[in-house]
Protein backbone atom coordinates (compact mmCIF):
# COMPACT_ATOMS: atom_id res chain seq x y z
CA UNK A 1 0.00 0.00 0.00
CA UNK A 2 1.20 3.46 -0.52
CA UNK A 3 2.32 5.50 2.09
CA UNK A 4 -0.25 8.27 2.34
CA UNK A 5 -0.27 11.92 4.13
CA UNK A 6 -2.15 14.96 4.74
CA UNK A 7 -1.28 18.24 4.80
CA UNK A 8 -2.53 21.27 6.61
CA UNK A 9 -2.77 24.66 5.18
CA UNK A 10 -3.43 27.79 6.51
CA UNK A 11 -4.07 31.18 4.50
CA UNK A 12 -4.54 34.64 5.83
CA UNK A 13 -5.04 37.65 4.24
CA UNK A 14 -7.46 37.90 1.81
CA UNK A 15 -8.11 36.47 -1.69
CA UNK A 16 -4.79 37.47 -2.75
CA UNK A 17 -3.16 35.22 -0.47
CA UNK A 18 -5.92 32.52 -0.59
CA UNK A 19 -5.77 31.73 -4.27
CA UNK A 20 -1.98 31.09 -5.24
CA UNK A 21 -2.06 28.92 -1.88
CA UNK A 22 -5.17 26.82 -3.52
CA UNK A 23 -3.17 26.72 -6.90
CA UNK A 24 -0.80 25.19 -5.03
CA UNK A 25 -2.73 22.67 -3.70
CA UNK A 26 -4.56 21.72 -6.37
CA UNK A 27 -1.10 21.30 -8.40
CA UNK A 28 -0.05 19.23 -5.85
CA UNK A 29 -3.07 16.96 -5.58
CA UNK A 30 -2.73 16.78 -9.52
CA UNK A 31 0.71 15.25 -9.11
CA UNK A 32 0.44 13.24 -6.37
CA UNK A 33 -2.61 11.04 -5.25
CA UNK A 34 -0.63 9.92 -1.75
CA UNK A 35 -1.53 13.64 -0.68
CA UNK A 36 -4.78 14.86 0.56
CA UNK A 37 -5.02 18.75 2.06
CA UNK A 38 -7.16 20.38 5.07
CA UNK A 39 -7.31 23.68 4.72
CA UNK A 40 -7.88 26.05 8.08
CA UNK A 41 -9.62 29.12 7.02
CA UNK A 42 -9.36 31.65 9.64
CA UNK A 43 -12.44 34.03 8.72
CA UNK A 44 -12.01 37.19 11.00
CA UNK A 45 -8.28 38.07 8.32
CA UNK A 46 -10.93 39.64 6.38
CA UNK A 47 -13.92 41.15 5.60
CA UNK A 48 -14.96 39.00 2.31
CA UNK A 49 -16.73 35.66 2.24
CA UNK A 50 -14.83 33.06 0.70
CA UNK A 51 -17.55 30.33 1.02
CA UNK A 52 -18.44 29.77 -2.83
CA UNK A 53 -14.74 29.84 -3.83
CA UNK A 54 -14.30 27.13 -1.53
CA UNK A 55 -16.99 25.00 -1.68
CA UNK A 56 -16.49 24.96 -5.19
CA UNK A 57 -12.85 23.68 -4.48
CA UNK A 58 -13.95 21.18 -2.05
CA UNK A 59 -16.83 19.56 -4.74
CA UNK A 60 -14.11 19.46 -7.71
CA UNK A 61 -11.26 18.17 -5.37
CA UNK A 62 -12.42 14.69 -3.16
CA UNK A 63 -9.22 14.83 -1.31
CA UNK A 64 -9.13 18.49 -0.54
CA UNK A 65 -11.73 20.26 2.56
CA UNK A 66 -11.45 23.13 4.26
CA UNK A 67 -12.81 23.57 7.97
CA UNK A 68 -14.03 27.30 8.72
CA UNK A 69 -12.91 28.08 12.26
CA UNK A 70 -15.19 30.30 14.56
CA UNK A 71 -14.54 33.80 15.04
CA UNK A 72 -12.20 34.62 18.06
CA UNK A 73 -12.26 38.23 18.94
CA UNK A 74 -9.00 40.11 18.95
CA UNK A 75 -7.32 40.89 21.89
CA UNK A 76 -7.91 44.57 23.45
CA UNK A 77 -4.83 45.66 22.60
CA UNK A 78 -5.32 44.78 18.39
CA UNK A 79 -7.15 48.25 18.28
CA UNK A 80 -4.38 50.41 18.86
CA UNK A 81 -2.79 48.67 15.81
CA UNK A 82 -1.81 50.63 12.78
CA UNK A 83 -0.65 48.29 10.02
CA UNK A 84 -3.16 45.45 7.76
CA UNK A 85 0.05 43.06 8.58
CA UNK A 86 0.16 43.93 12.31
CA UNK A 87 -3.32 42.89 12.58
CA UNK A 88 -3.42 40.07 10.85
CA UNK A 89 -0.29 38.84 12.36
CA UNK A 90 -1.72 39.00 15.96
CA UNK A 91 -5.40 37.71 15.05
CA UNK A 92 -3.24 34.62 13.65
CA UNK A 93 -1.23 34.24 17.44
CA UNK A 94 -5.06 34.64 19.25
CA UNK A 95 -6.00 31.78 16.94
CA UNK A 96 -2.97 29.43 17.95
CA UNK A 97 -4.84 27.40 20.73
CA UNK A 98 -7.78 26.99 18.44
CA UNK A 99 -5.49 25.77 15.61
CA UNK A 100 -3.57 23.26 17.78
CA UNK A 101 -7.21 21.87 19.23
CA UNK A 102 -8.27 21.29 15.61
CA UNK A 103 -5.32 19.65 14.13
CA UNK A 104 -5.18 17.43 17.27
CA UNK A 105 -9.08 16.32 17.25
CA UNK A 106 -8.02 15.97 13.33
CA UNK A 107 -5.70 13.79 13.23
CA UNK A 108 -4.64 12.31 16.82
CA UNK A 109 -6.78 9.70 18.69
CA UNK A 110 -7.61 12.11 21.32
CA UNK A 111 -7.25 15.65 22.56
CA UNK A 112 -3.75 14.71 23.76
CA UNK A 113 -1.25 16.19 21.60
CA UNK A 114 1.25 13.15 22.25
CA UNK A 115 -0.82 10.64 20.70
CA UNK A 116 -0.06 8.47 18.38
CA UNK A 117 -1.61 9.20 15.18
CA UNK A 118 -5.09 7.14 13.83
CA UNK A 119 -5.65 7.91 10.49
CA UNK A 120 -3.55 9.30 7.58
CA UNK A 121 -0.60 10.65 8.78
CA UNK A 122 -0.29 14.41 9.15
CA UNK A 123 3.00 15.43 7.28
CA UNK A 124 3.12 18.91 8.29
CA UNK A 125 1.74 21.98 8.12
CA UNK A 126 2.02 24.45 4.98
CA UNK A 127 1.54 27.84 6.62
CA UNK A 128 1.40 31.53 5.15
CA UNK A 129 3.86 34.22 5.64
CA UNK A 130 2.00 35.72 8.05
CA UNK A 131 1.51 32.60 10.22
CA UNK A 132 4.28 31.91 11.37
CA UNK A 133 3.91 31.82 14.98
CA UNK A 134 1.96 28.57 13.93
CA UNK A 135 5.43 27.03 13.72
CA UNK A 136 4.64 26.44 17.23
CA UNK A 137 1.75 24.78 16.60
CA UNK A 138 3.34 22.74 14.51
CA UNK A 139 6.53 22.11 16.83
CA UNK A 140 4.36 21.04 19.49
CA UNK A 141 2.29 18.01 17.37
CA UNK A 142 5.91 16.81 16.27
CA UNK A 143 5.30 17.54 12.27
CA UNK A 144 7.49 20.41 9.93
CA UNK A 145 6.12 23.68 8.97
CA UNK A 146 6.29 24.79 5.32
CA UNK A 147 6.04 28.66 4.63
CA UNK A 148 4.15 29.41 1.67
CA UNK A 149 5.74 32.52 0.41
CA UNK A 150 2.82 34.37 -1.68
CA UNK A 151 4.97 36.73 -3.54
CA UNK A 152 8.67 37.54 -4.86
CA UNK A 153 12.25 35.38 -4.27
CA UNK A 154 13.41 39.08 -4.18
CA UNK A 155 11.15 40.27 -1.36
CA UNK A 156 11.73 36.62 0.55
CA UNK A 157 15.25 37.80 0.48
CA UNK A 158 14.44 41.01 2.12
CA UNK A 159 12.83 39.59 4.94
CA UNK A 160 15.45 36.75 5.45
CA UNK A 161 18.24 39.63 5.41
CA UNK A 162 15.88 41.96 7.62
CA UNK A 163 16.75 40.54 11.19
CA UNK A 164 20.41 41.28 10.74
CA UNK A 165 19.87 44.86 8.74
CA UNK A 166 18.11 45.66 12.01
CA UNK A 167 21.05 44.48 14.10
CA UNK A 168 23.39 46.48 11.87
CA UNK A 169 21.48 49.94 11.30
CA UNK A 170 20.14 51.91 14.36
CA UNK A 171 18.00 54.30 13.01
CA UNK A 172 14.84 54.20 10.83
CA UNK A 173 16.09 52.71 7.39
CA UNK A 174 14.46 55.85 5.57
CA UNK A 175 16.53 58.29 7.19
CA UNK A 176 19.64 55.89 8.34
CA UNK A 177 21.23 55.65 5.19
CA UNK A 178 20.60 56.66 0.84
CA UNK A 179 20.09 52.65 -0.43
CA UNK A 180 20.43 49.62 1.42
CA UNK A 181 22.50 46.60 0.50
CA UNK A 182 20.21 43.08 0.07
CA UNK A 183 22.17 40.03 -1.08
CA UNK A 184 19.71 38.80 -3.47
CA UNK A 185 19.65 42.05 -4.93
CA UNK A 186 22.19 43.43 -7.36
CA UNK A 187 21.10 46.69 -7.38
CA UNK A 188 21.34 48.89 -3.81
CA UNK A 189 17.67 49.03 -2.65
CA UNK A 190 16.48 52.71 -2.17
CA UNK A 191 14.12 52.83 1.22
CA UNK A 192 11.60 54.17 -0.44
CA UNK A 193 10.43 51.04 -2.30
CA UNK A 194 10.31 49.26 1.05
CA UNK A 195 6.80 48.45 2.66
CA UNK A 196 5.77 51.26 4.75
CA UNK A 197 5.50 49.34 7.73
CA UNK A 198 9.67 49.27 7.57
CA UNK A 199 10.56 52.97 7.25
CA UNK A 200 10.24 53.44 10.74
CA UNK A 201 11.21 51.00 13.70
CA UNK A 202 8.51 53.15 15.50
CA UNK A 203 5.79 51.91 13.45
CA UNK A 204 3.89 48.56 14.79
CA UNK A 205 4.34 46.22 11.37
CA UNK A 206 8.02 46.98 11.87
CA UNK A 207 8.50 44.63 14.51
CA UNK A 208 6.33 42.12 13.14
CA UNK A 209 8.20 41.76 10.03
CA UNK A 210 11.38 41.53 11.65
CA UNK A 211 9.65 38.57 13.69
CA UNK A 212 8.30 36.57 10.69
CA UNK A 213 11.63 36.87 8.73
CA UNK A 214 13.25 35.45 11.88
CA UNK A 215 11.17 32.60 12.15
CA UNK A 216 11.22 32.13 8.24
CA UNK A 217 14.33 29.82 8.66
CA UNK A 218 13.17 27.45 11.22
CA UNK A 219 10.67 26.42 8.49
CA UNK A 220 11.36 23.15 7.04
CA UNK A 221 10.97 24.86 3.41
CA UNK A 222 9.93 27.94 2.08
CA UNK A 223 7.62 26.97 -1.24
CA UNK A 224 7.92 30.62 -3.85
CA UNK A 225 4.86 31.49 -6.11
CA UNK A 226 7.67 31.97 -8.83
CA UNK A 227 9.78 30.18 -11.37
CA UNK A 228 13.34 30.30 -11.90
CA UNK A 229 14.04 31.32 -15.29
CA UNK A 230 11.71 34.68 -14.04
CA UNK A 231 14.02 35.52 -10.81
CA UNK A 232 17.65 33.48 -11.63
CA UNK A 233 19.84 36.20 -9.33
CA UNK A 234 17.42 35.93 -6.52
CA UNK A 235 16.96 32.23 -6.28
CA UNK A 236 20.60 31.68 -7.00
CA UNK A 237 21.65 33.66 -3.47
CA UNK A 238 19.70 30.96 -1.54
CA UNK A 239 21.81 28.04 -3.04
CA UNK A 240 25.00 29.94 -3.25
CA UNK A 241 24.71 30.45 0.64
CA UNK A 242 24.25 34.65 0.39
CA UNK A 243 20.94 34.17 2.24
CA UNK A 244 20.93 31.62 4.68
CA UNK A 245 17.09 29.94 4.08
CA UNK A 246 15.93 26.59 4.48
CA UNK A 247 15.34 24.84 1.30
CA UNK A 248 13.37 26.57 -1.41
CA UNK A 249 11.03 25.87 -3.70
CA UNK A 250 9.93 27.70 -6.40
CA UNK A 251 6.75 26.24 -7.83
CA UNK A 252 5.00 28.71 -9.65
CA UNK A 253 3.58 30.94 -11.31
CA UNK A 254 -0.09 29.41 -9.22
CA UNK A 255 -2.16 31.78 -10.33
CA UNK A 256 -5.96 31.22 -11.39
CA UNK A 257 -6.12 31.02 -15.14
CA UNK A 258 -9.47 30.18 -15.32
CA UNK A 259 -11.19 32.47 -13.51
CA UNK A 260 -13.02 31.44 -10.67
CA UNK A 261 -12.53 33.72 -7.98
CA UNK A 262 -15.69 35.27 -6.17
CA UNK A 263 -17.46 32.52 -8.84
CA UNK A 264 -16.61 34.30 -11.96
CA UNK A 265 -16.63 32.33 -14.72
CA UNK A 266 -16.56 35.17 -17.76
CA UNK A 267 -16.45 38.60 -18.01
CA UNK A 268 -19.78 40.67 -17.93
CA UNK A 269 -21.34 40.52 -21.45
CA UNK A 270 -21.57 44.78 -21.88
CA UNK A 271 -17.58 44.58 -20.78
CA UNK A 272 -17.19 41.44 -22.98
CA UNK A 273 -18.88 42.71 -26.06
CA UNK A 274 -17.48 45.61 -25.71
CA UNK A 275 -13.78 44.39 -25.82
CA UNK A 276 -15.14 41.96 -28.50
CA UNK A 277 -15.54 45.18 -31.00
CA UNK A 278 -11.97 46.63 -30.35
CA UNK A 279 -8.92 45.74 -32.43
CA UNK A 280 -6.70 43.19 -30.86
CA UNK A 281 -3.81 44.65 -28.80
CA UNK A 282 -5.65 47.99 -28.67
CA UNK A 283 -6.57 48.86 -25.38
CA UNK A 284 -5.06 49.83 -21.86
CA UNK A 285 -6.71 48.11 -19.17
CA UNK A 286 -6.01 50.01 -16.02
CA UNK A 287 -6.86 48.06 -12.39
CA UNK A 288 -5.07 48.05 -8.97
CA UNK A 289 -6.34 44.77 -7.27
CA UNK A 290 -8.48 44.18 -4.86
CA UNK A 291 -7.79 47.28 -2.60
CA UNK A 292 -6.36 50.06 -4.76
CA UNK A 293 -8.52 53.25 -5.27
CA UNK A 294 -7.76 56.79 -5.35
CA UNK A 295 -9.37 60.40 -4.17
CA UNK A 296 -10.76 62.16 -6.48
CA UNK A 297 -8.01 65.01 -7.65
CA UNK A 298 -5.79 61.39 -8.33
CA UNK A 299 -9.04 59.96 -10.73
CA UNK A 300 -8.94 63.67 -12.63
CA UNK A 301 -5.71 62.98 -13.35
CA UNK A 302 -5.79 59.69 -14.54
CA UNK A 303 -9.05 60.78 -16.48
CA UNK A 304 -6.84 63.78 -18.56
CA UNK A 305 -4.02 61.38 -19.26
CA UNK A 306 -5.90 59.08 -20.29
CA UNK A 307 -7.87 61.47 -22.48
CA UNK A 308 -4.53 63.40 -24.17
CA UNK A 309 -2.89 59.92 -24.48
CA UNK A 310 -5.82 58.89 -27.27
CA UNK A 311 -5.81 55.11 -26.86
CA UNK A 312 -8.75 53.02 -26.24
CA UNK A 313 -8.81 52.25 -22.43
CA UNK A 314 -11.01 49.88 -20.18
CA UNK A 315 -10.71 51.65 -16.49
CA UNK A 316 -11.51 49.41 -13.00
CA UNK A 317 -12.67 52.60 -11.20
CA UNK A 318 -13.44 51.93 -7.15
CA UNK A 319 -14.43 54.17 -4.52
CA UNK A 320 -11.97 54.82 -1.41
CA UNK A 321 -13.30 52.59 1.29
CA UNK A 322 -13.68 54.66 5.19
CA UNK A 323 -10.90 54.69 7.56
CA UNK A 324 -11.53 51.24 8.22
CA UNK A 325 -8.20 48.87 8.71
CA UNK A 326 -9.15 45.90 6.64
CA UNK A 327 -12.30 47.47 4.43
CA UNK A 328 -11.97 47.37 0.55
CA UNK A 329 -12.79 49.60 -2.00
CA UNK A 330 -15.94 49.41 -3.93
CA UNK A 331 -17.87 50.12 -6.95
CA UNK A 332 -19.12 53.58 -7.76
CA UNK A 333 -23.36 53.92 -7.97
CA UNK A 334 -22.40 56.70 -10.87
CA UNK A 335 -18.69 57.11 -11.84
CA UNK A 336 -19.97 60.44 -13.24
CA UNK A 337 -19.93 62.21 -9.73
CA UNK A 338 -15.96 61.47 -9.91
CA UNK A 339 -15.07 62.07 -13.42
CA UNK A 340 -14.05 65.80 -15.03
CA UNK A 341 -16.73 66.98 -16.31
CA UNK A 342 -17.63 65.83 -20.55
CA UNK A 343 -14.97 63.04 -19.72
CA UNK A 344 -17.41 60.54 -20.54
CA UNK A 345 -18.80 61.60 -23.79
CA UNK A 346 -15.45 62.68 -24.93
CA UNK A 347 -13.99 59.21 -24.57
CA UNK A 348 -17.29 57.46 -25.43
CA UNK A 349 -16.43 54.79 -28.10
CA UNK A 350 -12.45 54.60 -27.22
CA UNK A 351 -13.15 54.05 -23.13
CA UNK A 352 -14.86 51.92 -20.71
CA UNK A 353 -14.91 53.05 -17.65
CA UNK A 354 -16.62 50.00 -15.11
CA UNK A 355 -16.08 48.51 -11.74
CA UNK A 356 -14.57 45.55 -10.53
CA UNK A 357 -13.84 43.22 -12.49
CA UNK A 358 -12.75 39.41 -13.32
CA UNK A 359 -9.18 40.68 -14.22
CA UNK A 360 -7.68 37.20 -15.19
CA UNK A 361 -10.84 37.09 -18.22
CA UNK A 362 -9.71 40.67 -19.13
CA UNK A 363 -5.91 40.13 -19.81
CA UNK A 364 -6.35 37.29 -21.50
CA UNK A 365 -8.58 38.89 -23.81
CA UNK A 366 -7.06 39.55 -27.33
CA UNK A 367 -8.29 43.36 -27.34
CA UNK A 368 -5.75 44.08 -24.34
CA UNK A 369 -2.31 45.69 -25.23
CA UNK A 370 -1.40 46.83 -22.22
CA UNK A 371 -1.84 46.88 -17.83
CA UNK A 372 -1.57 49.94 -16.16
CA UNK A 373 -0.92 48.70 -12.67
CA UNK A 374 -0.67 48.26 -9.09
CA UNK A 375 2.17 45.44 -9.19
CA UNK A 376 0.74 43.52 -6.81
CA UNK A 377 2.46 39.94 -7.14
CA UNK A 378 -0.48 38.05 -8.76
CA UNK A 379 -1.39 40.47 -11.27
CA UNK A 380 2.27 40.91 -12.30
CA UNK A 381 2.23 36.72 -12.77
CA UNK A 382 -1.09 37.11 -14.65
CA UNK A 383 0.33 39.81 -17.24
CA UNK A 384 3.64 38.22 -17.98
CA UNK A 385 1.27 34.58 -18.50
CA UNK A 386 -0.82 36.19 -21.09
CA UNK A 387 2.01 38.30 -22.76
CA UNK A 388 0.72 41.53 -21.48
CA UNK A 389 3.06 44.68 -20.67
CA UNK A 390 2.68 46.34 -17.71
CA UNK A 391 3.24 50.10 -16.85
CA UNK A 392 4.28 50.13 -12.98
CA UNK A 393 2.22 52.26 -10.52
CA UNK A 394 2.42 50.52 -6.91
CA UNK A 395 0.21 51.80 -4.26
CA UNK A 396 0.84 49.61 -0.77
CA UNK A 397 2.18 46.81 0.68
CA UNK A 398 5.30 45.24 -1.21
CA UNK A 399 4.33 46.41 -4.68
CA UNK A 400 6.91 48.92 -4.63
CA UNK A 401 9.45 46.55 -4.15
CA UNK A 402 8.21 44.28 -6.75
CA UNK A 403 7.92 47.35 -9.03
CA UNK A 404 11.74 48.06 -8.52
CA UNK A 405 12.61 44.43 -9.34
CA UNK A 406 10.59 44.29 -12.57
CA UNK A 407 12.08 48.09 -13.46
CA UNK A 408 15.97 47.70 -12.31
CA UNK A 409 16.51 43.87 -11.50
CA UNK A 410 15.24 42.21 -14.40
CA UNK A 411 16.21 44.97 -17.08
CA UNK A 412 13.66 46.51 -17.68
CA UNK A 413 10.35 43.93 -17.21
CA UNK A 414 7.74 46.26 -17.14
CA UNK A 415 7.41 50.07 -18.39
CA UNK A 416 8.13 52.94 -15.30
CA UNK A 417 5.13 55.26 -14.98
CA UNK A 418 5.80 56.04 -10.65
CA UNK A 419 7.97 53.85 -8.26
CA UNK A 420 7.41 56.24 -5.69
CA UNK A 421 3.54 56.58 -5.06
CA UNK A 422 2.28 56.90 -1.46
CA UNK A 423 -1.05 58.75 -2.08
CA UNK A 424 -2.33 61.68 0.34
CA UNK A 425 -1.14 65.29 -1.00
CA UNK A 426 0.92 63.29 -3.76
CA UNK A 427 -0.33 63.13 -7.46
CA UNK A 428 0.72 61.28 -10.62
CA UNK A 429 -0.06 64.19 -12.89
CA UNK A 430 -1.80 63.52 -16.21
CA UNK A 431 1.21 64.27 -18.15
CA UNK A 432 2.88 61.21 -16.66
CA UNK A 433 -0.27 58.86 -17.53
CA UNK A 434 -0.28 60.41 -20.95
CA UNK A 435 3.93 59.30 -20.89
CA UNK A 436 3.37 56.01 -19.15
CA UNK A 437 0.51 54.93 -21.29
CA UNK A 438 2.24 55.95 -24.88
CA UNK A 439 5.23 54.52 -24.22
CA UNK A 440 2.90 50.82 -23.05
CA UNK A 441 1.33 50.74 -26.37
CA UNK A 442 3.89 51.94 -28.52
CA UNK A 443 4.26 48.51 -30.34
CA UNK A 444 7.91 48.68 -30.56
CA UNK A 445 8.50 48.54 -26.77
CA UNK A 446 11.18 47.05 -25.63
CA UNK A 447 9.44 45.43 -22.28
CA UNK A 448 6.68 44.00 -24.87
CA UNK A 449 9.60 41.70 -26.65
CA UNK A 450 11.01 41.08 -23.36
CA UNK A 451 7.26 39.82 -21.53
CA UNK A 452 6.59 37.48 -24.98
CA UNK A 453 9.79 35.87 -24.05
CA UNK A 454 9.26 35.44 -20.62
CA UNK A 455 5.62 33.85 -21.29
CA UNK A 456 7.41 31.04 -23.03
CA UNK A 457 9.92 30.91 -20.28
CA UNK A 458 6.58 30.06 -18.03
CA UNK A 459 5.01 27.57 -20.31
CA UNK A 460 8.09 25.45 -20.31
CA UNK A 461 8.67 25.86 -16.15
CA UNK A 462 5.25 24.31 -16.27
CA UNK A 463 5.94 21.51 -18.26
CA UNK A 464 7.60 17.82 -17.24
CA UNK A 465 11.16 18.17 -15.92
CA UNK A 466 10.73 22.18 -16.39
CA UNK A 467 12.26 24.05 -13.52
CA UNK A 468 8.81 24.61 -11.72
CA UNK A 469 7.75 20.61 -12.22
CA UNK A 470 11.01 19.88 -10.69
CA UNK A 471 11.56 21.94 -8.06
CA UNK A 472 7.53 20.42 -7.07
CA UNK A 473 9.14 17.18 -7.27
CA UNK A 474 11.68 18.04 -4.83
CA UNK A 475 9.23 19.48 -2.39
CA UNK A 476 7.26 16.17 -2.24
CA UNK A 477 10.09 14.04 -1.51
CA UNK A 478 11.04 16.02 1.15
CA UNK A 479 7.81 15.93 2.39
CA UNK A 480 7.06 12.27 1.91
CA UNK A 481 10.91 11.91 3.89
CA UNK A 482 12.86 10.47 0.52
CA UNK A 483 15.00 13.00 -0.16
CA UNK A 484 15.01 17.05 -0.21
CA UNK A 485 16.74 19.27 -3.31
CA UNK A 486 15.56 22.58 -3.09
CA UNK A 487 17.43 25.37 -3.68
Amino acid sequence: MKQRAELVFIPAMGIGHLVPMMEFAKRLLDRDDRFSITVLVIKSLSVSDFTSYTDSLADSLPRLRFIHLPNLDPPPSSSNLRTRESIVSVLVETHKPLVKQTISNLFLSDSDSESVPTRTALAGLVIDIFCTTLIDVGNELGVPSYIFFTSTAGLLGLFLHLPELHNQIDTDFKDSVTELSIPNFTNPVPPSVLPLPLWSKKNDGYDWYVYHGRRFKEAKGIIVNTFAELEPTALNSFSGGRIRAPPVYPVGPLIDLHGQVHNQTRLEESIKGWLDDQPPSSVVFLCFGSRGSFGAAQVKEIALGLERSGHRFLWCLRRQPEKDKLASPTDYENTGEVLPEGFLDRTEGRGLVCGWVPQTAVLAHRAIGGFVSHCGWNSILESLCFGVPIAAWPLYAEQHLNAFEMVRELGGLVVELRLDYRGGGDLVTAEEVERGVSRLMDSHCEVRMRVKEIMEKRKRALMDDGSSFTSLGCFIKDVMGESSSGI
